[in-house]
């Protein structure tokens, strides 16, 4: 009898923990995704940011399950899913499946203005990084070239659209770069004459964070020379820079970070969905009136015991990832399936070097503490030990010499979008 075949969309955080769980079963597991690598994005900032390389975050999929016959990977993008038939289409052709396990993932949502991505790219990919990485190395070469004070100004200033971990990780990072470290190689540029700004629509950054946790994550940014626009709502992005909060701040650098939606696989099963495109899901994570298929991840809307919309971070992901695997294993297609429950461990953002606000089963953390265990957390979650020793040992390095990693501009700043 050939074995039931488990069809897994997305090689996140999501994906790869329930592959993992299925691994040396009696399943024949397939991953399918665009990209060939598993990717680390909590820590993508610090790619764009070049305090890290592509490979210290990321590895060949096929790498991860080279021992594993059972596993399959397919390099392709899901375009829709015959629920009915049990099939998805992949580059053409279509797969059969026994279960599904959708976990696609999402990408940036300019609310309605995407003419905006190309003059303010938002953060999700190694090609994000990179590209945002090169556009910020470009415009100090540029500054550096222009004797003009007022004519610098906007290849100097760097605007960070949206308050949450990712949006304050990179105005961090930035700044460190601008006004510490990066800057030391340009003769003719004084960190003076850098800005940068956050820029966030509510009267808070970090709005998951308490009160006061969410403060001292402002106070560390001012210290690093962050200007941190508060209640600013972005009506316009264009070229020559952005308005926020009836402000136009011009700069030939803005990052999105502001928002994010679900990828257009999850409009193809016809569910019903949230106001940000999460398709609505059972206690169990599957879709209803078909308990084979589920949805895990950025692209799940799940609460909590609360009534509160879980999260879009890796620890939500990995956790429905190993409990649809569960499931699996179990063979259990009966109404009696136990609920998904969240495991909350807590909520880790980093501001700088040595700088970080955590909020851990009800402790609140601040400073190197804090730092020091945000490094710990992301450090166990890299994939591969040759990855977590190249990480903390740049760590180290940039930590003691200040110095940044790769600083090479190679033309993928000439993408089209």
């Amino acid at each position: 009898m050939s074995k039931k075949r488990v069809i897994i969309i997305g090689g996140g955080f999501g994906g790869l923990s329930a592959a993992l769980k299925l691994k040396d079963s009696d399943f024949e597991i397939t991953i399918i995704d665009k990209t060939n690598h598993h990717l680390f994005q909590p820590l993508l900032y610090q790619v764009a940011a070049a305090a890290l390389s592509p490979g210290d975050i990321a590895m060949p999929i096929r790498a991860v399950f080279r021992n594993y016959k059972n596993v399959h990977i397919i390099l392709g993008e899901a375009y829709s899913v015959d629920k009915d038939n049990k099939t998805v289409s992949v580059n053409g052709s279509n797969i059969k499946l026994d279960y599904l396990i959708l976990a696609p993932g999402s990408r940036h949502s300019y609310f309605g203005k995407p003419e905006w991505e190309k003059f303010a790219p938002g953060l999700k990919t190694l090609d994000d990084a990179l590209y945002i990485r090169e556009k910020i190395l470009l415009s100090l070469e540029e500054a550096e070239k222009i004797d003009n004070k007022d004519l610098v100004k906007k290849y100097l200033t760097f605007v960070i659209i949206g308050g949450g971990p990712t949006g304050v990780e990179l105005a961090g990072a930035i700044a460190e770069i601008a006004k510490q470290t990066m800057i030391k190689d340009y003769k003719r540029i004084n960190k003076s004459q850098t800005k940068i700004y956050l820029v966030e629509g509510l009267s808070k950054i970090l709005p998951a964070y308490p009160n006061d946790l969410s403060d001292r994550a402002k106070k560390d940014l001012e210290n690093l020379g962050v200007v941190v626009k508060l209640n600013s709502r972005v009506s316009e992005i264009t070229s020559e820079g952005v308005t926020a909060g009836g402000e136009f701040i011009e700069s030939k650098n803005i990052i999105w970070a502001a928002g994010n939606q679900v990828m257009p696989l999850i409009k193809s099963l016809g569910v019903e969905t949230d106001s940000a495109g999460r398709a609505i899901v059972n206690p169990d994570l599957t879709i209803k009136n078909y308990p084979n298929i589920f949805i895990i991840g950025d692209a799940a809307a799940v609460k909590d015991s609360t009534g509160n919309l879980l999260p879009g971070i890796a620890p939500v992901a990995m956790q429905q990832g190993a409990y649809a695997a569960k499931i699996i294993l179990r063979h259990e297609l009966s109404s009696s399936r136990p609920p998904f429950e969240y495991l909350d461990k807590g909520i880790i953002a980093t501001i700088g070097k040595a700088k970080a606000v955590a909020l851990i089963k009800g402790l609140k953390l601040k400073g190197f503490v804090a730092w020091v265990t945000w490094s710990v957390v992301h450090i166990f979650y890299l994939i591969s030990f040759r990855n977590r020793f190249r990480v903390m040992a740049e760590w180290i390095w940039y930590y003691f010499t200040k110095r940044q990693g790769i600083r090479l501009i190679v033309g993928r700043s000439k993408r089209t979008e």
